[in-house]
């Protein structure tokens, strides 16, 4: 008899344990990187970001559930569906990809799943859709990034520029950005040239390139990708500026160019040469604190690809206490407030810049969301104006 009132006592004790500390409730969110194939430069550190996200927002627990797609846009949908239709998630990070994410926003919009896209095309929150409300995105958008460079062509007076460019997503919206620009500002394009991610030759592009003669040229491209026509150009005599977009803000670019991209410009994130940059600015610390984290566990720095899945999850950290407040996590209402909620982001600092969203501008950064840097002495330098 004393052993069974001693059972009930602990099944009681346990009861009231629960009470008094409820299972957290939990939020599920997707992630889809492109840790393996030819974008994994760009997809293995936003995969390595994710152990960094927080797993506790105010009263949630959130679970983080990352797939790999390969580098393969018919994969980034295979893995987004699964998401949705298996793990019923809340909210999806990724994919890597500009071609990958254009390709699944039917599917996220239809499910009604927000999407933070860490990718460099603004073609997936421009122009504004009843689908593309749907998606936010945690990069610069290319006319911020291409302002920047323009502006710097036409101080140092450039008359005549290159272009040479991925063909697909990313690249077209940079064709349209950049023709637009140098337009407005007297450059004149006297090359266009495309090429495939994957191509190991773009020898036939580069001597049109050099043929025509140009002050500058601009490679625009993501990763791995940005490496080759540059070293193409100089290793055919190219003597002109060359500028990058963010899309070369990675170690590979120092480490694959070498001395062959030496005195390239780019506007990309202050990650890139954080001890130049004064402590004033808001991004400065976060941008520390997320390189001292990833450092910690991975023994590297990261790209700043990487920072961008980071700031994804800054993202969430704010909206998703927002949502929280109307609907249940699991449900179609709590998807629905929580895309509103990214779309009312005010002031969220993050690695690269400050996030301000509105209903026209899913990706919120302004001009301290962007520095321009040039490559000297092997690294990363701030540009001196």
């Amino acid at each position: 008899m004393l052993h069974k009132r001693l059972i009930a006592a602990v099944v009681l004790l346990g009861m009231s344990s629960l009470a008094m500390h409820p299972a957290l409730a939990q939020v599920k969110v997707g992630v889809v990187t492109s840790s393996t194939g030819p974008v994994s430069l760009v997809g293995i550190p936003q995969k390595n970001t994710v152990p960094l996200l927080p797993t506790k927002i105010g009263d949630l627990k959130v679970e983080y559930i990352s797939l790999d797609d390969a580098s393969d846009p018919t994969k980034s949908v295979t893995e987004i569906k699964k998401l949705i239709a298996e793990h019923n998630v809340d909210a999806i990070i990724g994919p890597s990809g500009s071609p990958n994410a254009m390709g699944v926003i039917s599917f996220v919009a239809e499910a009604g799943v927000p999407l933070l896209a860490p990718v460099g095309t603004a073609a997936v929150v421009l122009p504004m859709t009843e689908q593309k409300k749907w998606v936010f995105k945690t990069t610069q958008n290319d006319d911020l990034i291409a302002k920047a460079l323009v502006d710097q062509m036409v101080k140092t007076k450039v008359k005549t520029a290159a272009f040479i460019t991925v063909n697909d997503p990313f690249g077209e919206n940079w064709t349209r950005v950049f023709s637009d620009l140098a337009a407005k500002n007297n450059i004149k394009i006297v090359a266009n040239e495309r090429y495939q991610r994957t191509d190991t030759s773009v020898t036939a592009q580069s001597l049109k390139i050099v043929a025509a003669n140009p002050d500058a040229v601009l490679v625009a491209a993501p990763g791995a990708a940005t490496v080759l026509p540059q070293t193409t150009l100089f290793d055919q005599g190219y003597k002109g500026k060359i500028y990058q977009t963010h899309g070369a803000a990675l170690p590979a670019f120092l480490q694959l160019g070498k001395n062959k991209v030496e005195g390239t410009i780019l506007a990309a994130s202050l990650m890139l040469v954080l001890p130049e940059i004064p402590d004033s600015n808001p991004s400065k610390k976060v941008a520390m604190d997320y390189i001292e984290a990833y450092k910690k566990m991975y023994n590297a720095v990261p790209a700043t690809f990487g920072a961008n899945v980071y700031d994804a999850g800054l993202l969430l950290e704010k909206a998703i206490p927002v949502a929280a407040r109307k609907a249940k996590p699991g449900s179609k209402e709590f998807r629905a407030a929580l895309r509103d909620a990214l779309e009312n982001t005010k002031e969220v600092v993050g690695t690269q810049g400050v996030y301000n969203m509105s209903a026209t501008d899913h990706s919120g950064f302004d001009d301290r969301g962007r520095e321009l840097i040039t490559v000297k002495g092997g690294n990363w330098a701030l540009l001196k104006q």
